[in-house]
């Protein structure tokens, strides 16, 4: 079955094969998107911005549709909350609307060859569209063509797939990890030493992450990286991994930047040291966020770089439009990261909220993405997907 235009798919594999600098579906953006979030030198190379091979996808049959989401990690909060956000919201809405029949959930605990297994039998077993988050880059790519074969579409959040098949959508993570090197290194006077912890190294929303928050950091010559850990976006980890490293190292040590899904943990590894209570980056765990809310001159600022419930609503609708032959331009719809202050943590958490709490806090679709005005930018034939009648 022919469903993809062959000079649409041909013209996005050969601008991949270039690098992407000059993807017709970039040049379709508007300036300031472009400026803002693609710009080369605020971007992974490794980013996906040819034209969309999915700029004249029909879908095989009319709604209802079955989706599949073959999530790789069900081990943190933020896995957790992306759960909660698809199963209690998402779900029940778009079957209300009679637009999804169900959603056949798979987890491979970060294991490639599992989650790729998974995949393939969720196309076998007939769904429309495949979801998948926080992957390896590459490793997905012949899966992802195997379902493209089969006329079932792969949808990437918070990560992308280099695959000229697949459609991602995150923020900007170099972009966001580059002012979180800024940010700790204005914290702490653009002087001093820096324990950096990733999210799980070989992942790209992590390896984006990383470059760019090593690149903010060496912005300032006198700001130094004295330790590098993995905290595998778990707050269980992070905190080990801290806790092991600052017992071997009773240097000075003035700030640690984290990727969020383990800052509370960085917190209470922290605090159990006996140490000062350094800066530490904080995104949208409500934990963490309480801590700040209880000590409000402990730092001055925070970030939003994955808010999980926001992240997977904006992959969903990124798919529906695309079930719906929205037509997108481009291989990546990125959002940028929200920097947010105490004043919005007193708003959000009360007086007596607890610093054990798991939760997420997130900004609401509109606000990451999914507001209409702006998530019609990233189609050929934009329109309401809610309305849509197959």
């Amino acid at each position: 079955m022919k469903l993809f235009g062959k000079a649409t798919v041909l013209a996005a594999v050969l601008t991949a094969m270039c690098g992407g600098a000059f993807a017709a579906g970039l040049d379709e953006l508007p300036p300031d998107v472009q400026k803002r979030l693609y710009d080369k030198a605020m971007l992974d190379p490794a980013q996906p911005i040819a034209a969309s091979a999915y700029r004249d996808f029909k879908a095989k049959k009319s709604p209802p549709w079955t989706i599949g989401y073959a999530s790789s990690y069900a081990g943190n909060t933020w896995r957790a909350a992306a759960m909660d956000r698809l199963q209690n919201e998402i779900i029940p809405k778009w079957k209300k609307l009679g637009l999804i029949k169900e959603v056949i959930i798979t987890q491979s605990n970060l294991k490639d060859s599992t989650q790729i297994q998974q995949m393939r039998q969720l196309v076998d077993q007939g769904v429309d569209a495949i979801i998948v988050c926080c992957s390896n880059p590459t490793a997905l790519n012949q899966t992802v063509k195997y379902a493209y074969d089969k006329g079932v579409p792969t949808f990437s959040f918070t990560g992308y797939l280099t695959s000229p098949y697949a459609v991602n959508s995150s923020v900007n993570y170099q972009l966001a990890g580059f002012q979180l090197g800024q940010w700790i290194s204005d914290e702490i006077g653009k002087k001093g030493n820096v324990l950096v912890v990733e999210g799980i190294p070989g992942t790209s929303g992590s390896d984006s992450q990383d470059h760019g928050i090593k690149a903010g950091i060496a912005a300032n010559k006198d700001v130094k990286i004295t330790g590098d850990v993995a905290g595998m976006w778990t707050d269980q980890v992070a905190q080990g991994e801290v806790q092991k490293w600052l017992a071997t190292h009773p240097g000075k040590l003035d700030g640690i930047v984290v990727q969020s899904a383990a800052e509370l943990g960085v917190l209470r590894a922290l605090k159990q040291s006996g140490r000062p209570m350094i800066p530490v980056t904080i995104g949208g765990e409500l934990g963490a966020l309480c801590y700040w809310r209880k000590n409000p001159n402990y730092v001055s600022g925070a970030f939003h770089v994955w808010p999980p419930g926001d992240d997977i609503e904006l992959t969903w609708n990124i798919m529906m439009r695309t079930l719906e032959g929205q037509g997108p331009k481009i291989q990546s719809v990125l959002v940028d990261p929200i920097k947010f202050g105490f004043e919005d943590v007193k708003k959000a958490l009360p007086e007596d909220c607890s610093e054990d709490s798991d939760k997420w806090l997130n900004v609401g679709p509109a606000n990451w993405g999914s507001d209409p005005a702006y998530l019609n930018n990233f189609f050929l034939r934009p329109a309401d997907p809610e309305a849509y009648k197959g």
